[in-house]
């Protein structure tokens, strides 16, 4: 038996507390070995794409299946979708469906808090958002769990998303929220700044000393948020390296010459598991490349199946009937 659950199930069941939680305990199994590297493929089709992402953790194995296409909003339907197969690493059992969506934005989020955790000064107070849907309200929560933020500025090319979310998050996290259309100006005043947009062009262009940047939105060959030239003056991290060397913003560095896969500071994970440091100066500006790996779904995906089981939530299907 396979339990099904859907997206509001799986939302219900998975807090982002939980998986900052499950995600940083993979990159440390990541960063010891524990865990083995995760595979990814991508398949270009007329008007979008797809991506399989897959990965073992313990006694654990998801693959991720997830479409993505952009013109999709305009037809009432959703960039992303798709769906996580959870099995049994020991003998090949579906052990749960899951819609993919919030997973894939929490983890997502979860993600740039354990990264802000090791490369962000610990002071931090202000942070930029660039690009306000699904993924910028999570980001915000997430770096509002670890830093202790007083300000946000957001910034969106829709400018009424900006002042949405501000509306929607400034009472919940009783911080200063400010839309704002200079993006490079908010940045100059900030110590934090994720990117996490569609774009297909860089977007950052200059960073003040002592900026963390968490690159969140390209997650294929063709996007882009950051200037290379970024990348080739920082201490650069990345969630996977083979990963960020085929579709992340490392990929457009090393396309340009800024840099060699020689010269990236680490895997996030050798960090977490202590085996490299973190920042190690308050002038240092430090870039974290997020393509978002299998691992983080398995991890996610497994806290979700633990809690449907105890709560004996979901719809259990017989796939071998």
């Amino acid at each position: 038996m396979a339990l099904v659950l859907a997206r509001s199930e799986v939302a219900s069941l998975l807090t982002l507390d939980d998986c900052i939680a499950a995600v940083e305990d993979a990159f440390r199994r990541a960063g010891t070995l524990e865990a083995r590297p995760a595979g990814i493929l991508g398949m270009p089709v007329a008007g979008g794409g797809f991506h399989i992402k897959a990965a073992a953790l313990g006694d654990l194995f998801a693959a991720k299946v997830n479409g993505n296409f952009s013109g999709n909003p305009g037809r009432g339907l959703p960039a992303i979708q798709g769906v996580i197969v959870l099995s049994d690493a020991r003998d090949g059992r579906p052990l749960a469906i899951l819609d993919s969506m919030e997973i894939t934005i929490l983890r997502t989020g979860a993600a740039t808090a354990v990264a802000a955790k090791h490369l962000a000064r610990r002071s931090s107070q202000v942070a930029t958002i660039c690009g306000c849907g699904n993924q910028g309200r999570v980001q915000l929560r997430a770096l509002a769990r670890v830093l202790p933020l007083r300000q946000a500025f957001l910034h969106d090319v829709d400018p009424d998303r900006a002042s949405a979310l501000s509306r929607e998050l400034s009472a919940e996290l009783g911080i200063d929220l400010e839309p704002v259309v200079d993006l490079a100006r908010a940045v100059s005043q900030s110590d934090v700044c994720v990117t996490c947009t569609p774009s297909r062009k860089p977007l950052l262009h200059a960073l003040r000393p002592g900026t963390f940047v968490a690159a969140v939105g390209a997650d294929a060959p063709d996007k882009q948020e950051l200037d290379p030239a970024l990348l080739g003056s920082a201490k650069v991290v990345v969630d996977s390296l083979e990963q960020c060397a085929e579709i992340g913003e490392l990929h457009h560095a090393l396309e340009a010459g800024c840099l060699r896969r020689d010269d990236v500071h680490a895997q996030l994970g050798e960090i977490v598991a202590g085996h490299k440091p973190g920042r190690t100066g308050d002038d240092e500006i430090a870039i974290f490349d997020s393509t978002g790996t299998a691992l983080q779904d398995v991890a996610a995906a497994a806290s979700v199946y633990a809690a449907a089981v105890r709560s004996r939530r979901g719809i259990d299907v017989d796939l071998a009937a």
